[in-house]
């Protein structure tokens, strides 16, 4: 399993935008990902899930990636958030 820490540095947090952007780039692989907020766990592959979350400017999410492409994904994921400028 790969796991990652992001602090959420954007001025809008995770809002739809940055959402669908991240839930495009987890539903390209097929290990399963999640996003974890304040104890509460969803699929990365959910645009809903992520939503639903409320991820603010200054949260700190972790991202969990499980499966034969898991590497890859959390490369993935993590370049994402970078190109969109929701985490340093």
């Amino acid at each position: 399993m790969e796991k990652r820490d992001f602090h959420i540095t954007a001025d809008t947090g995770i809002h739809a935008r940055p959402a669908t952007l991240l839930v495009q780039s987890a539903s390209k692989f097929n290990s399963d990902i999640n996003l974890e907020y304040k104890g509460k766990s969803v699929n990365l592959k959910s645009i809903m899930g992520v939503m639903s979350l409320g991820v603010g400017q200054g949260a700190d999410v972790t991202i969990s990636a499980e499966g034969a492409d898991e590497a890859d994904a959390m490369a993935a994921v993590a370049e994402t958030m970078k190109k969109e400028g929701l985490s340093d």
